[in-house]
């Protein structure tokens, strides 16, 4: 066995030795003082899955295989925290785990085998409205927003399916070069109509979740849209007019809507109301300082007492049973995936796969910006989801979906 093939085996066998330590734990020192051989079972059905999937990447060599490690990495560590929060919620995220990886390589193979992504813009805004209208007619609220819909007992969240459609609908309208004379490439006071109707698009995307109060997600499209612009538009007349937008959307939302003014006043100071409004953040910083640069140990914190813990705060409790450090580790891991999303984007000589690629490695990115600085109140808190680590199926299964078509690109590059 060459040094290169065992180079390239040490990430996986680490993984599977931090799922044998991490399940070992859980079966020796569980919450309930019981002993449990199942904690043994679903950690070698982990293994298996994590294993089984770098085979597959790396023998049939589909493209980065670093890209899944690093999310085998999270999906670990998210999973261990959730089976030692509840065993059921472990175990349906272990289920959906699988789905996951089904999705990501039918994801995978689709994209590389179809060639024609780049024509299909509007039917990627049609099918965006028609996500969005049957959520604000058949969705629920939950948390205050109305994003969920229920299928049976089941429940799907299409605003992280709409999520994947804007970047392909912005992709097309960034990669696209339009003929000369031709309707995009027309301008108005000096903005071309191709900016115009990528900035509607995106308006409307972020109006609709305004009427659906899922502010953490109009954020997140704001974020992803105007750093694509940065990045590709030339006139930097579109980059102040929309910075001047961002402004004034964020003081009127500040001055006229209670939500957002609540959220902001518990950022600013969660010790007024230390019972009421600001319990959530509060508990989560006392659990993250409790936790110490080592933490507590597995099964010897209280994250229980941190509301939402399994989705929004689960960096909480990892912080505070696993320690400072393995936050700072899950960060950095972050750092990685996206150098890699983005190394995949400069790699690749198509356009349109060159932006997509950049558009679901900043989504990446700034939602596990926005997640990770709400939790530690960097900024102020909104509910989204920590990518590969909260608990859901809806997130998760549009992550792997997102990851296969990067995967794709990544091999096109070759």
């Amino acid at each position: 066995m060459s040094l290169l093939y065992k180079a390239r085996f040490k990430p996986a066998l680490l993984i599977t030795l931090i799922n044998i330590i991490g399940f070992l734990l859980l079966f020796i020192i569980p919450s309930d003082n019981t002993y449990s051989k199942d904690f043994l079972y679903v950690g070698l059905i982990l293994c298996v899955i994590n294993l089984t999937t770098f085979c597959i990447l790396y023998f049939f060599n589909l493209g980065d295989v670093y890209l899944y490690l690093l999310t085998a990495m999270l999906m670990s560590i998210g999973i261990i925290m959730l089976f030692r929060l509840n065993f059921a919620y472990g175990k349906a995220q272990i289920l959906w785990y699988i789905i996951g990886i089904s999705v990501f390589f039918a994801s995978y193979f689709i994209f590389r085998f179809f060639k024609k992504w780049n024509k299909l813009l509007y039917f990627y805004i049609g099918l965006t409205v028609f996500a969005y209208l049957l959520t604000l007619v058949l969705g629920r609220s939950e948390s205050g927003s109305k994003n969920w819909i229920s299928i049976g007992k089941y429940s799907v969240q299409p605003s992280e399916f709409i999520k994947i459609l804007y970047c392909f609908a912005l992709a097309c309208f960034m990669s696209e070069k339009p003929k000369k004379d031709s309707f995009f490439t027309r301008t108005f006071i000096g903005i071309s109509y191709r900016d115009i109707a990528m900035a509607a698009y995106v308006y409307m995307c972020m109006g609709f979740f305004v009427l659906q109060r899922e502010w953490g997600t109009a954020l997140l499209f704001f974020m992803i849209y105007f750093t694509v612009i940065f990045i590709y538009d030339k006139n930097y007349k579109i980059i102040l007019i929309n910075i001047a937008i961002a402004v004034f959307m964020s003081y009127a939302g500040y001055k006229f809507t209670p939500h957002i003014k609540n959220r902001v006043s518990i950022w600013l100071d969660p010790w007024s109301d230390i019972m009421g409004k600001g319990f959530q953040i509060t508990q989560s910083l006392f659990a993250i300082a409790s936790g110490g640069y080592f933490g507590t140990g597995l099964g010897q914190g209280s994250p229980y007492s941190i509301p939402e813990v399994h989705t929004d705060f689960i960096f909480s409790a990892i912080c505070e049973e696993m320690g400072v450090f393995t936050g700072i580790a899950i960060i950095l891991i972050y750092f990685l995936f996206s150098y890699r999303g983005a190394k995949i984007a400069l790699n690749t000589k198509n356009e349109f796969c060159k932006a997509l690629a950049i558009l679901l490695t900043v989504s990446f990115a700034y939602q596990t910006f926005i997640i990770v600085g709400g939790v530690i109140k960097l900024i102020p808190l909104t509910g989204i989801t920590m990518p590969f680590v909260s608990y859901g199926g809806s997130s998760l299964v549009s992550c792997f979906i997102s990851m296969g078509i990067l995967v794709a690109i990544s091999y096109t590059e070759k």
